[in-house]
């Protein structure tokens, strides 16, 4: 039970603060959910809300956060906690970040586990709602996650890019040669080897070495300096935090009540406080009542999570280039894409209109869609809708694959307005990268 305490707490700060951190980019930045927004293919139908409503819901997403992290009032907030991250999730595909899927199914799940029934601002409230034990699925669905997260990134990284050319991480390195004491280290490409490696044995070798009573110890140590060197080098947000409160998962279940006994022999206001929480609790509710799924949901969980990496697999393409099967298959920071281009808007009359994205979308949105073919099709189909009549409409896009030549990536002969998006069926008007 105790784990899931300091998750409820973990996931309910984070998240608030990560809500708080978009809603202080969306105020900064108006303009970021109200114009044009690329929708995830089934939830075309998510849209902002107009003001003053979308202020305040980032107001509701940060409280519900704190109240989660506080156990307050869980049935309500928690719900509404996980609801208003996936709503700011869905909000804009070309914000997607892998943590923030992650994070989604952490709320959900979180949802669904008696975290509240203990250390809790609810259960100060109602005594009688306490448990100290909660079960097994509970505590250990939320590690399982994270192992299979860091499987999955280790798996990913089996490339000839990653391994035999250091790509792009070398880039990345090198474009930092000019930082303090470490710059002239991230200059060597021997460096750039030893983090490719490495990472790849680190993300691969994890979750069993988490798993070995001895060898978690080690694992804990290489994974903070792992995650501390993403965090200095890389701006990827909360998931090096996310990672290690995850990761402190594998560890004994009751290890964040042994921090607390410790501290509250050493500090005499912790132990005082301790005793009168634990004055006032009553008889535990019986283990019987809590809830517990059916195997079969908890199956299918693991089955989606194994699933949903492997599916790029089904397509004859490279999964950097095409992005065909890139999201919610943990492939992070695997590739860098640049890239520009423009469509062509050709009416019925013949007469050809050039529309650059650039020029009505925000920095961001732009460099996810020259490099994302649904991204384009997406917005060409907002072209073609947004017409007085018929029109066809044509995509001359060029890309860079990790520092290599830009070279075309939609067939520019094809009519992208007739194009419909299909998830598993072949993408002849992406073109394939030619490498020389």
């Amino acid at each position: 039970m105790y784990t899931l305490v300091w998750l409820r707490v973990a996931l309910g700060l984070l998240g608030a603060g990560d809500i708080l951190g978009n809603g202080i980019y969306y105020h900064w930045l108006r303009d970021a959910y109200s114009g044009f927004t690329f929708r995830y293919f089934g939830f075309e139908w998510v849209h902002s809300l107009p003001e003053p409503w979308m202020g305040l819901f980032f107001v509701v997403g940060f409280l519900s956060g704190l109240a989660v992290a506080a156990g307050w009032r869980f049935g309500i907030t928690a719900p509404l906690f996980a609801l208003s991250f996936t709503y700011l999730f869905l909000l804009e595909k070309a914000h997607y970040l892998n943590h923030a899927y992650l994070f989604v199914w952490l709320a959900w799940l979180l949802v669904f586990t008696p975290a509240w029934r203990e250390w809790s601002m609810d259960v100060r409230r109602d005594p009688t709602q306490w448990s100290p034990v909660a079960p097994r699925w509970s505590v250990y669905v939320f590690p399982l996650l994270m192992g299979l997260v860091y499987f999955f990134g280790g798996i990913n990284k089996i490339s000839y890019d990653w391994l035999i050319e250091a790509l792009p991480l070398h880039l990345w390195l090198a474009a930092r040669a000019e930082m303090p004491v470490l710059g002239p280290l991230f200059a060597l490409k021997e460096t750039a080897y030893v983090m490719a490696w490495g990472g790849m044995l680190l993300d691969l070798l994890a979750p069993f070495m988490l798993l070995h009573r001895r060898l978690r110890w080690v694992a804990l140590g290489l994974l903070l300096l792992f995650h501390a060197t993403n965090h200095l080098i890389f701006n990827i947000g909360i998931f090096p935090y996310l990672s290690l409160v995850l990761t402190s998962l594998f560890f004994a279940p009751d290890w964040p009540l042994q921090v607390v006994n410790r501290l509250a022999r050493r500090f005499a206001m912790i132990g005082k406080w301790q005793r009168d929480w634990r004055a006032r609790l009553t008889k535990p509710v019986s283990p019987d009542k809590l809830w517990h799924p059916r195997p079969a949901a908890l199956i299918l969980l693991v089955a989606v999570h194994v699933l949903l990496p492997l599916r790029n697999h089904l397509f004859g393409s490279d999964v950097d280039w095409t992005e065909e099967g890139h999201r919610y298959s943990w492939r992070m920071m695997l590739r860098t894409k640049q890239g520009s281009g423009f469509y062509r808007v050709v009416n019925g009359q013949g007469e050809v209109r050039n529309v650059f994205p650039s020029d009505s979308l925000d920095e961001r949105q732009y460099n996810k869609l020259v490099t994302h073919p649904d991204m384009i099709l997406q917005y060409a189909h907002h072209l073609r809708d947004m017409a007085a009549g018929p029109v066809k409409v044509y995509g001359e896009f060029k890309v860079r694959l990790n520092g290599r030549r830009r070279q075309a990536f939609i067939d520019p002969s094809v009519d992208l307005a007739r194009i419909e998006w299909h998830w598993f069926a072949t993408k002849p008007w992406v073109l394939p990268e030619v490498r020389e």
